[in-house]
């Protein structure tokens, strides 16, 4: 799944757009590191934090 899209599912924001913004505006991290492409491809137990909130991937 690709990192926009799980942020779709999880909720975080309604849109592919605001998953964009929120992804490019630095607000998210993947494993720790911060991550700016929203096409990222994401594995299993990858760690996804947005500001304080984090989500595992399954």
């Amino acid at each position: 799944m690709k990192l926009d899209q799980f942020l779709k599912f999880q909720g975080v924001t309604l849109t592919g757009g605001q998953a964009k913004h929120l992804i490019q505006s630095g607000f998210v991290t993947v494993n720790g590191e911060l991550e700016v492409r929203r096409g990222r491809q994401l594995n299993a137990g990858d760690i996804v934090t947005v500001e304080d909130e984090s989500f595992e991937v399954e």
